[in-house]
């Protein structure tokens, strides 16, 4: 049976070179994101360029429902999951004392509830088969507060957080944790931005980071790894 890998946000930059990556290997992979067209688009082309079976389901990450509907959807496919990346996430521009009011709630609810709950929900099978990989998805941001960073800054801090408990939790259970902080990576999160798009990352860079990650042995762990643009922060 094929490997299987979970990952949120997976229709649009590094989540969807995510999964290209490991389709790639021959990984199955479930896959959820908002839009429901964009889904199955992405689910036929995936399934159609690397042989590969995708699952899909339409979630909104910041809506904790929803994370546990998409977490029973995937537990109801009977199969173990090897792999769990939690990608999705949202960013609002501001400043803590003067962006608009709930940027902070909101922010949490995507980047650090959606991993929280999702990650409760897929952890007892995980733990029982004493065997698995989580990558929750950082940020430059949660080690640097920057300009105009705002909540999203305290969010990222958070997840990081949850990551180190997580990977201290999980050791004897043989289940790794890798916490991914990339820098500028060249996703819509960047649109209308006078950059060149040479001063960013690729994320399909990140993907591969990942993929390496995982490919190590299991005897090693790769707890966090920044990743940043050849030049610097920008």
């Amino acid at each position: 049976m094929r490997k299987l890998v979970v990952i949120t946000g997976a229709t649009r930059g590094i989540g969807r070179a995510i999964t290209q990556r490991f389709a790639s290997e021959k990984c199955d992979v479930v896959v959820c994101a908002r839009n429901p067209e964009d889904l199955q688009v992405f689910k036929k082309e995936i399934e159609e360029k690397y042989q590969v079976e995708v699952f899909v389901k339409s979630t909104d990450v910041s809506d904790r429902a929803q994370v546990n509907a998409f977490a029973h959807f995937v537990l109801a496919l009977n199969r173990p999951v090897d792999v769990l990346v939690n990608n999705a996430g949202h960013f609002i521009p501001g400043e803590v004392l003067q962006e608009e009011e709930g940027s902070l709630e909101r922010m949490i609810a995507s980047n650090v509830y959606s991993a929280y709950y999702m990650t409760r929900g897929l952890i007892e099978p995980m733990k029982k088969n004493k065997s698995g990989h989580i990558f929750n998805m950082c940020s430059i941001a949660s080690i640097k507060a920057y300009p105009n960073g705002g909540s999203y800054a305290i969010s990222k801090f958070a997840l990081l957080g949850f990551s180190k408990v997580l990977r201290e939790e999980l050791k004897p259970f043989n289940i790794r944790v890798t916490a991914v902080l990339p820098g500028a990576t060249k996703t819509a999160s960047w649109d209308g931005v006078d950059l060149p798009e040479s001063r960013f990352m690729k994320p399909e860079d990140v993907a591969e980071v990942i993929f390496s990650a995982y490919s190590i042995s299991e005897r090693s762990v790769v707890e966090e790894v920044i990743i940043r643009p050849q030049l610097g922060d920008i």
